[in-house]
Formats: structure tokens, C-alpha cells, sequence
């Protein structure tokens, strides 16, 4: 990568400098340019981290605006920025696959989850989720191994995990899933909500996550609106009894 590339010639005039034209041993040398490559790599490292946050503040502004097919086309010309820094490419794509996953367009949001960016849990999980429906549940743990692994205390992605083993009949293995992640300290009331019903052998209710569980497209906000429509419907005629 280009900032590592500028940062070890920095290393390496920096230490011929000291040894030939300053005249210092090869160890001072050699320590004093290495202080000189770590600097000259943060700086340049924080300057493409900058550059990459002004991206993702953009897309998001195009996100909340409704403009997807723009905030994509920024992602997409923006891949001159992975010349410069490890991991950038991984996270633009990560970033784009996210975005047409919500779009429901899975089968072109797979090719971008499976480069994305491993520390991403929603891509991940994303990605996770795509295994499942492609009846690959071996590279569906994975992938969702990935994704508890980046975020330990997210309750969401446990349940997440856990909604998928069971939905491929792997209810015991949802169980222990819930139970490491009551461990990694991700519990709340609806993780524990979620593993007593399981222990019980009843199905998971991922409603309380709102906006954050539907984005996953696993279950329509229509759905449980309609339920709880009926739930209402069916107390109002109680009253009138």
C-alpha cells in the first residue's frame, strides 16, 4: 500500500542521513529513523482515515436522502483510496453490500459482503444471512463467527446467529449461542427473552430490536403489524361484551 510504501523510504533516507551524514552508530540510526517511519505512517494513515469518514458521511447523507444509486457510485469511484491503505477496500465493500441488501437486491450484495470487511458485524451478519439462504449453513456459522467476533457485546448479532440455527433446525446450537453471548455480556431482555423461549421450544420474537432486526429482512414490520392490529381488534371486542 502506498502509505506504507512512503513510509519505509522515509525509514530508509532517514537512516542513511543519520549513519552516513550525521555519522551516528547503525543502532541510534536505525532507532531514530524507525520513530521517523511510525510517524510518517500515522500521519498518512489518519489522513486516509479522514478521507474515508468524509466518504461514509456523504453515503450516509445520500442514505437518509433516499439517493442509493448515488451514495453506491460514490462507494464505487471512491476504490482509488484502497491504493493507500490496508483494509479500505474491504470496508467500501462492505459498505456497498450493506446498501444492496437493503435494497433487497441479495444475489449482487452477496458479491460485495463476501470482500467486505471482516470487522463489519452487519455485513457479516448480512452475509451470514445469504449463506443461510443459499442452504450453506457451514459457511453461514462462519460468517456469523466473524461477526460475534467483532462486536461481543452487541445483543442483536447473538440473537441474530441464533434466529438462523434455528430456522435451519439447529435449535441446540441456537441455545449455546445464546447462552456465549450471555457470557460475552451482550444480555438484555430480549436476548433472554429470546433463550428462555428457545429452552421452552418456542420460536424467537425479534421485535423488540425494531428497525434494526427488519433491515435483515428475515421477518416484514407489515407481518407483526398486522398481529398486533388483530390483538387490538380482538381486546376491542371484549370491551363490548
Amino acid at each position: 500500500m502506498i502509505n506504507l510504501g512512503i513510509s519505509l523510504l522515509v525509514y530508509a533516507l532517514v537512516l542513511l542521513a543519520l549513519k552516513f551524514g550525521a555519522g551516528l552508530s547503525p543502532l541510534y540510526a536505525a532507532l531514530l529513523a524507525l520513530l521517523g517511519f511510525a510517524g510518517c505512517f500515522f500521519l498518512l494513515s489518519r489522513r486516509t482515515s479522514r478521507q474515508l469518514t468524509q466518504l461514509m458521511e456523504g453515503v450516509q447523507r445520500d442514505m437518509q436522502a433516499g439517493r442509493t444509486e448515488k451514495a453506491v457510485k460514490s462507494l464505487q469511484d471512491s476504490y482509488s483510496l484502497g491504493k493507500w491503505q490496508f483494509f479500505v477496500t474491504s470496508q467500501i465493500n462492505a459498505q456497498i453490500g450493506c446498501i444492496l441488501y437493503l435494497k433487497r437486491d441479495f444475489a449482487q450484495a452477496f458479491d460485495y459482503l463476501q470482500k467486505g470487511f471482516s470487522r463489519h458485524w452487519v455485513a457479516m451478519a448480512m452475509l451470514a444471512i445469504c449463506y443461510m439462504k443459499r442452504n450453506k449453513p457451514e459457511q453461514m456459522k462462519a460468517a456469523f463467527e466473524k461477526a460475534v467476533a467483532a462486536t461481543k457485546n452487541e445483543s442483536l448479532v447473538w440473537s441474530l446467529y441464533a434466529f438462523c440455527l434455528d430456522k435451519v433446525g439447529e435449535r441446540g446450537k441456537a441455545i449455546e449461542v445464546l447462552e456465549k453471548g450471555v457470557k460475552k455480556g451482550a444480555a438484555d431482555d430480549t436476548l433472554l427473552t429470546n433463550l428462555a423461549a428457545l429452552q421452552e421450544g418456542k420460536k424467537m420474537k425479534m421485535k423488540g430490536y425494531g428497525d434494526l432486526w427488519y433491515q435483515f429482512h428475515l421477518e416484514k414490520p407489515g407481518a407483526m403489524m398486522k398481529q398486533q392490529t388483530r390483538a387490538v381488534q380482538g381486546r376491542r371486542k371484549i370491551v363490548r361484551r
